[in-house]
């Protein structure tokens, strides 16, 4: 079993079925899956069209083909709030992960991916995972509150930090400067779980 060598080694592997949704230039997902050596257990998807990819962001179209070449199931126009009932991605995963949600964004879109999400995580030990800035303001959003309101349990919290995942360029994602980096700072991977009745 190939695992990502990563602090989160644990939390990812090639037996695993994953999702990404939200993806900017799909370096995340490439570099799962350069350390798997393959990407057929990976679903990455992005709320951009594949023309719109490859006008935001320089090095998209590239890592979408090598992603391609791996195995990797890609997806575009994939609106997180509605994602449980697209029939392209709408299957049961192991890890769902969700990266930095836009700092312009509210706090809906991420309850609105928490909502969706739990009707597709596996029972048997599924995780969601949602990183995010956790230094103020963007503590306010208050990320495990979310997951409690729609019956979701907060399992664990990790400091993120980007040099774990190699080749890993995080995206501001809108306006003109949509393809530069933004500083990660103080983050965490928040990873919830299903309440068994749930």
């Amino acid at each position: 079993m190939e695992v990502a060598q990563t602090r989160h080694c644990s939390h990812y592997n090639n037996k695993q079925q994953i999702l990404l949704v939200g993806e900017g230039d799909f370096s995340f997902s490439l570099c799962l899956a350069r350390a798997f050596g393959s990407a057929t257990n990976i679903t990455a998807t992005s709320l951009d069209t594949r023309d719109e990819l490859v006008m935001k962001y320089t090095n998209a179209n590239q890592n979408v083909e090598e992603l391609e070449r791996l195995g990797c199931t890609v997806v575009h126009g994939v609106n997180v709030h509605s994602m449980n009932r697209d029939s392209r991605v709408a299957r049961v995963y192991d890890r769902i992960i969700f990266n930095f949600p836009h700092a312009g964004q509210h706090q809906e879109v991420v309850r609105g991916f928490l909502s969706s999400a739990r009707d597709m995580v596996n029972w048997d030990g599924g995780e969601i995972h949602v990183t995010h800035k956790t230094a103020y303001p963007f503590s306010s959003w208050n990320i495990s509150g979310l997951g409690s309101e729609i019956g979701l349990f907060l399992d664990n919290e990790m400091d993120f930090d980007s040099w774990q995942y190699p080749g890993y360029s995080n995206k501001r994602g809108s306006g003109s400067d949509s393809n530069s980096s933004f500083p990660v700072g103080k983050s965490s991977t928040f990873m919830f779980k299903r309440y068994r009745f749930s």
